[in-house]
């Protein structure tokens, strides 16, 4: 055999793990040699960084003409990691990492390319004079981005990755002097023991982390602005960071934290008091105001001043429907102008569902299919509903007032009554990993010492 065969040749090793890859077309085996040193790389050529590849490992083995320092150069180098048990290694491989044998010497080198890296506006959760910049697309950049927000050494990352087809990456993110250890075990055990197929977002793995199936009310917050991890961070919260996506998951979350809006700590404490009662009022309003009016108009007007009774009264004049049938399809309209303002591109969403609410409001009056009393209500509705700082709080009103029309149909004024203490009994058994759902705050006990965790 010529030497120039030998050098060829794949090392055993390394057949042996290209028999078990794929034949895909970027599966690659390239042989270096030169004089009397050579050396074998074997990776995936569209999950590598091949300029960060040239630049690190290729040229320099070029550069020494020596086996034995190259092989010295890729012990030393900071991206590089022992070799895993056969099913990591493939796993490693087809993520990013180059298998490189040099000197009977096999080393496994971080060389993957990035994904987005680049940090765009806020857009979920917008504030005035707040930080504008989201989160971005790549787990790593994120986990630098909190560390720079937050100068705490007690700061721990934990590095994992989810038992799904794509092996997802994830970090786990909390203050060790701070986080409550029984939540975060609670957390950890959730995850250790998750089994989906497929998980592609920090929305999803939210979502499957809660075993309750049938509760409306989420006990996380997906958020995408560093602030809110940091100070939740602060509050002894756990974050779940995962590659790919823009999002942040905190865990455990109470009520309250759900109407917390980070524009509040930019602001004077009344401004900030203002501010939050707004949002409390809006969350009662959108949730109560449907079924209220449904209950007045229907089964107890004299609830009501006599003005204020006749003046619905004559505003329902020419109606053919029952007030709950009426409520039902303009609450279904304002329901379809939402989702077509989230899923209409940004140029024309605007104007297209204001065109529409004005359209549909003026002509559902003028063909006596509502009252003018129910189109303020519905508009006052809709307005409310996004003063809610939190989205997946907003998505669950929306869905809860309609389970209180329903109630009040049924049974007038006592349904509406009934359907308010059901949801606050539903919400007094919910608990967030551990912690009551109706909390009013979030304590904990400082530790002076560091605590590992099994």
């Amino acid at each position: 055999m010529t030497e120039k065969n030998k050098t060829q040749e794949l090392p055993i090793f390394m057949k042996t793990i290209t028999g078990v890859l794929p034949a895909s077309f970027d599966v690659l085996h390239v042989p270096l040699a030169i004089e009397n040193a050579d050396a074998h790389l074997l990776y995936v050529k569209t999950v590598v960084d091949g300029s960060v590849l040239q630049q690190t490992i290729i040229k320099p083995f070029y550069e020494m003409t020596d086996a034995t320092k190259f092989a010295a150069y890729v012990k030393g180098m900071p991206n590089r990691i022992e070799i895993p048990a056969t099913d990591e290694l493939l796993t490693l491989l087809v993520s990013g990492f180059v298998l490189v044998y040099v000197e009977d010497t096999y080393s496994l080198l971080e060389v993957r390319r990035l994904g987005n890296t680049e940090r765009g506006e806020t857009i979920a959760e917008t504030t005035i004079h707040g930080p504008q910049l989201a989160l971005s697309e790549d787990l790593e950049t994120n986990i630098s981005i909190v560390r720079q927000n937050y100068h705490q050494v007690s700061l721990y990352v934990e590095s994992q990755q989810l038992n799904d087809k794509g092996n997802t990456s994830i970090a786990i993110i909390y203050d060790e002097q701070a986080v409550n250890l029984e939540a975060l075990r609670k957390v950890k055990e959730k995850l250790d023991f998750l089994d989906e197929p497929l998980i592609q977002s920090a929305g999803e793995l939210a979502v499957r982390l809660t075993n309750r199936r049938f509760t409306l009310f989420p006990t996380w917050i997906v958020t995408e602005r560093p602030d809110r991890i940091v100070y939740n961070l602060t509050g002894g919260k756990v974050i779940i960071l995962v590659d790919n996506s823009p999002f942040a998951i905190v865990l455990p979350v109470v009520f309250v934290d759900l109407m917390v809006s980070m524009e509040e700590n930019y602001h004077s404490y009344f401004v900030s008091l203002y501010n939050t009662l707004l949002g409390w009022f809006g969350l009662m309003f959108c949730l109560v105001l449907p079924a209220l009016y449904v209950a007045v108009t229907a089964y107890s007007p004299e609830v009501l001043r006599t003005e204020l009774t006749l003046s619905i009264a004559g505003s329902r004049i020419g109606v053919p429907y029952p007030s709950y049938i009426e409520a039902f399809i303009m609450l279904i309209f304002v329901e379809l102008l939402t989702e077509a303002s989230v899923r209409l591109p940004r140029s024309i969403n605007a104007a297209a569902t204001t065109v529409g609410g004005l359209i549909i409001g003026t002509a559902a009056t003028e063909a006596a299919l509502a009252s003018n009393i129910l189109i303020m209500v519905i508009a006052i509705v809709a307005i409310s509903t996004f003063v809610i700082p939190i989205n997946e709080l907003g998505f669950v009103v929306r869905v809860c007032r309609l389970f209180l029309i329903i109630f009040t149909t049924l049974f007038g004024l006592t349904g509406l009554v009934s359907g308010m203490l059901l949801l606050i009994l539903h919400l007094t058994n919910l608990d967030s990993f551990g912690e009551p759902y109706l909390r009013i705050g979030w304590t904990s006990k400082r530790r002076e010492k560091k605590v590992t965790l099994k």
